[in-house]
């Protein structure tokens, strides 16, 4: 298990911007594909459910971000275009 993890790693590490957009909206659309075939009497907890994760991965990432963003800020300007 150790190794797959390994390889999972170094092959991340090559990914690109795009690389990554693309595997994001592969995972939203297996998400929305599994939320759909959820019966109604379950669908609640599953929202529940999803809800928390995302706030519980979203946030921690999105600081982390915002972190080095701030930090690759006062090494250079960005220029976004």
């Amino acid at each position: 298990m150790k190794e797959l993890f390994d390889y999972a790693n170094d092959y991340i590490k090559k990914m690109d911007a795009k690389d990554i957009t693309l595997l994001k909206f592969c995972l939203l659309a297996l998400g929305i594909l599994i939320g759909i075939g959820v019966p109604k009497k379950f669908r609640k907890a599953v929202i529940l459910i999803s809800l928390l994760v995302f706030m519980m991965t979203y946030i921690p990432v999105m600081a982390d971000f915002i972190g080095g963003l701030v930090e690759h800020s006062g090494s250079k300007s960005i220029k976004i275009s």
